[in-house]
């Protein structure tokens, strides 16, 4: 797989809450250097990132209801709309976990829907359609979570699942840490869940290229790092992808 290739399925990511204005001027002179597909920013930096990214082909992403996802769905409809008239091209948006958790899968799925609704219609207005990719936070998440989650994305006409914030912190009863951030198995329950159709975004401690080899083997078509530059420079061209024809 050439490195052209790996570089436009990665959002070249910052969301560290003490990122300023030169860390994300230098992301952005990353992102056109290696091609990436967007930058992945706080909404504060969306206007400046547009300016610097302008006419490169990198796209804006930003974060909606970052990062817990606990925030009313019209806040989130609303914090989408911004972004898109500060000059995003996608959104990622974080569920609501605790109604997942409870089983009110009819709220996550207007949930979804209010911000899927507020890309469509500010997208429109702004002449280009805005990618929507739906965090599940899948360390909180069972199996058969993950693929009710999975399902109300696509019925609610998101373009991409997407495994993790990269910020949760999951303990065990013990109070001990566990795992979190994206996982060959969740990334590969997501993909079968959602088909062909719909993108898998694997996201959280991907930080090598064979990281990143095993996150698309499982069936992710776009990873979000901080470590895109590292990926790209350490990418033999020579390896295959399992799954992947080029």
């Amino acid at each position: 797989m050439k490195k052209e290739t790996v570089a436009s399925m990665i959002d070249h990511t910052l969301l560290a809450p003490e990122a300023g204005m030169k860390k994300i001027e230098t992301l952005c002179a990353e992102a056109k250097k290696y091609k990436f597909a967007s930058v992945c920013i706080n909404p504060v930096y969306v206007r400046a990132a547009a300016s610097e990214l302008a006419g490169s082909g990198v796209h804006v992403c930003t974060v909606i209801g970052f990062p817990l996802g606990a925030v009313p769905s019209e806040d989130k409809a609303d914090e989408t709309v911004h972004a898109v008239r500060n000059g995003a091209d996608e959104v990622d948006m974080v569920i609501d976990i605790g109604a997942a958790l409870d089983g009110r899968m009819n709220d996550v799925e207007t949930d979804i829907a209010a911000v899927v609704r507020a890309a469509r219609t500010e997208g429109a207005k702004a002449g280009k359609s805005i990618i929507v990719k739906v965090i599940l936070e899948t360390c909180f998440l069972d199996d058969k979570t993950v693929e009710a989650c999975c399902k109300c994305a696509v019925s609610a006409g998101a373009d991409f699942v997407k495994t993790s914030t990269g910020f949760a912190s999951p303990k065990g009863i013990d109070g001990e840490p566990l795992p979190n951030g994206a996982s060959v198995h969740h990334v590969a329950l997501m993909r079968r869940t959602v088909g062909k159709d719909t993108g898998v975004k694997a996201s959280g401690g991907i930080r090598s290229a064979e990281t990143a080899v095993n996150m698309f083997e499982a069936g992710a078509n776009r990873i979000g790092t901080s470590s895109g530059v590292k990926i790209i420079e350490t990418w033999d061209e020579n390896s295959k992808v399992k799954g992947f024809d080029y």
